[in-house]
């Protein structure tokens, strides 16, 4: 979020505003950092998600790991019967030469435990079928139980006398076969999103409640409310969102941002459920619980972005249909070509061998296994994806606009140079500390915290007094000294010295906001501060840069202070003196020039922006991730991590591209070979070598996909 001045206008050029400085209790909402708000509520209960929404032709299935495990118990019974079923084909006991013993009741064997096979092992995919047919959304569970049926119809014809086709064997080594097809997705897809179960066992049961009297009494973390003061001790999970009242430790904050160094936190810092202590006791006063939470809300966000469909998901849906129709075709064609030649068995065989071969099966796990495997990656590296649509369309992006204030920058000020009129720059830096030790003003804290960086050791000042509107006084070493801005300077009818004028001429031209030091009405020197660039920043541009893409950044600030972070990171497109509202226009600019535009911004007073760009990206937003305007939400506040989001697009993309065409051409390929087509050849496809092929034809599929886990998403990570 951006400090715009609230008179500004695009384009327009004006008055670098005093660096008006306040007492104690007043707070530059100009210089304020990104705002974190707590996340909108969330259920942290892990939920299944119904297959149907997830997996395009799975009507009927549930959860992915409760079917797992119902795909794995019935592959192993179902295999269980099998085994004599396959033992004692008469096909098989001839190409491989053996005999099985006959004993009483022996050719009620394949037709009784063929039956069961069909009925227990076949029971998902009949039901999937019939819940495909309803809803006239036909798929691969349809054609699975059509071709079983058909052959489960054959073969008990068969047994009866009425029919000279029996298929026992192949049709429970095909269900046995489709089962484990089955259970190795399930697994697969299961294993994807157990980064939800994960991110809720990031929590602890309870916490350690900080009572008026200053001892603790555990308690579970939904008794907590606001306001309670909760203690982490060293090593500890923190179990809410909230911030420091006392203590300091290095954070280990890997679960929401994926950066796996640990981050110093300490008094006034806001820390996030899930994160980790790791060398210190905090006091933390409770900010958010329960669903409120950054964990519950990234949690929120992984589940909906399972949901998401893409357009790569529309049409692998679209191709699955019309895969159907192709099939029943083919079958139909096939049984009609086969039985003209006058060998109807084999026309029964080959028709049911081209439904087995054809089920879309591969295609049907083609996108959401690496929709799934995308998601739990970018999760765990502090990427959440909102809209699928978004993430898809950042590979296509050519021009990045950044917000300044609070991503390419801190959000905060530092002193960037000190000039003095005797020389002594530290003096002047340790003057300035002491006078400003007991303000809460942003610039104070600046000024304090640059001296307490180069080790400067800051006399003893009493007497502070703050000067609305121009700065603060105090008593140094029994001299009056004041720190403060050009409104000071008038008060006090102190002249700039002739050694400080071009110095300060220099900083104003960059915007920098510019405080003075006087003591006894003489001053002695001045300091600049400005908004600190982040490090990442530049290499973020530079990587953008080297990739092709236009690089700009919007900002409320004055159009000096926009140029200068310009000019030090290298960008070519600017936009300064923007009002929120305008933000906006300033995409829709770089639309109009032909841009494909991603605009990253904290999600506040960017949220026209966000919704403007063909891709939002909020950024910083770990405890606000709940940004309805943004298609993706970066936990960390590094902006690196859009070459993260750009990375994970065009893999996702690379990935399910080459599942659907392995899937669809793969089966396109196989039909003619199920139907026979090369009988005058010698080449005949087994059906039990159709339905092998088919489940290998998943597996690579799901082999693939899982390729994307090696995917390096963590900022400066490799391409």
């Amino acid at each position: 979020m951006d400090g715009e001045a609230p008179h500004a206008a695009v384009m327009r050029t004006t008055t670098t505003p005093d660096p008006v400085h306040h007492g104690p209790a007043h707070h530059d909402p100009a210089h304020h950092g990104p705002a974190h708000h707590g996340a909108a509520p969330a259920d942290l209960t892990v939920t299944h998600t119904p297959d149907h929404d997830a997996h395009a032709g799975h009507a009927g299935h549930a959860g992915h790991g409760d079917h797992a495990a119902l795909f794995r118990d019935r592959f192993w019974f179902s295999l269980l019967l099998a085994i004599p079923v396959v033992a004692m084909s008469h096909n098989l006991q001839m190409w491989f030469g053996y005999s099985f013993p006959h004993f009483t009741g022996d050719a009620l064997i394949s037709p009784v435990l063929g039956t069961l096979v069909f009925l227990y092992g076949g029971w998902p995919f009949l039901t999937g079928g019939i819940a495909e047919a309803r809803e006239r959304t036909p798929g691969m569970m349809l054609l699975i139980s059509m071709a079983i049926t058909v052959a489960f119809g054959s073969s008990m014809a068969a047994s009866l006398g009425w029919f000279s086709v029996e298929v026992w064997w192949e049709l429970s080594l095909l269900i046995v076969i489709m089962l484990l097809g089955h259970w190795l997705e399930m697994r697969a897809i299961g294993q994807a999103r157990g980064a939800l179960a994960a991110l809720a066992e990031l929590l602890p049961d309870d916490a350690e409640r900080v009572s008026a009297d200053g001892s603790t009494i555990r308690v579970a973390v939904a008794d907590l409310r606001m306001a309670d003061v909760v203690l982490v001790r060293p090593g500890g999970r923190i179990p809410v969102d909230g911030t420091i009242v006392s203590g300091t430790a290095d954070v280990d904050e890997s679960m929401l941002t994926g950066e796996s160094n640990p981050v110093a936190r300490a008094e006034g810092d806001r820390v996030v459920a899930g994160s980790v202590a790791t060398d210190g006791a905090l006091r933390l006063r409770v900010d958010a619980v329960g669903a409120d939470t950054a964990l519950a809300g990234i949690q929120r966000l992984v589940a909906e972005a399972e949901l998401s469909r893409s357009r790569t998901q529309v049409l692998a849906d679209r191709a699955a249909a019309l895969l159907f129709y192709v099939a029943l075709a083919s079958g139909a064609l096939t049984m009609l070509v086969w039985t003209l030649l006058g060998q109807p068995a084999n026309a029964l065989t080959r028709a049911v061998t081209v439904l087995i071969i054809a089920c879309p099966h591969a295609l049907g796990l083609a996108i959401p296994l690496v929709t799934s495997i995308s998601t739990a990656k970018s999760a765990r590296s502090g990427i959440l994806v909102k809209d699928r649509l978004a993430l898809e369309q950042m590979r296509t992006v050519d021009a990045v606009l950044f917000d300044k204030t609070g991503t390419l920058t801190r959000g905060a000020h530092t002193v960037v140079d000190v000039a003095s009129v005797s020389g002594d720059d530290e003096e002047i830096l340790a003057l300035a500390a002491a006078v400003e030790a007991d303000s809460e003003h942003p610039l104070a804290r600046a000024i304090v915290a640059a001296a307490a960086t180069r080790g400067l050791r800051a006399p003893t000042a009493t007497g502070f007094r703050p000067l609305a509107g121009r700065g603060v006084r105090a008593e140094v070493d029994g001299t009056t000294v004041a720190v403060g801005g050009p409104a000071l300077l008038r008060e006090m009818d102190v002249a700039i010295s002739e050694a400080l004028v071009g110095q300060i001429s220099r900083w104003e031209r960059r915007g920098s906001a510019v405080l003075h030091v006087i003591r006894d009405g003489v001053i002695l020197g001045s300091l600049a501060l400005e908004d600190e660039i982040r490090p990442e920043s530049r290499e973020a541009v530079a990587e953008l840069r080297r990739l092709g893409i236009t690089v700009g950044m919007i900002t409320g600030d004055a159009r000096q202070v926009a140029e200068a972070v310009a000019d030090e990171l290298g960008l070519t497109e600017v936009f300064a003196e923007v009002l929120p509202a305008d933000k906006d226009a300033a995409v829709a600019a770089l639309q109009a020039r032909g841009h494909v535009v991603a605009m990253v911004g904290d999600g506040v007073n960017d949220a026209p922006a966000l919704a403007r760009a063909d891709v939002g990206i909020a950024i910083g937003a770990g405890t606000d991730v709940a940004i309805e305007s943004a298609g993706v939400v970066l936990a960390s506040d590094d902006p690196r991590g859009v070459l993260g989001v750009r990375r994970l697009s065009a893999a996702s993309y690379r990935k399910m591209i080459q599942n659907l065409w392995w899937a669809a051409g793969y089966n396109l390929l196989a039909i003619p070979l199920a139907a026979g087509v090369l009988a005058f050849a010698g080449f005949v496809l087994p059906m039990a070598v159709g339905a092998t092929l088919m489940s290998l034809s998943t597996i690579v599929v799901a082999a693939n996909a899982q390729l994307l886990r090696r995917l390096d998403l963590a900022p400066g990570g490799r391409r």
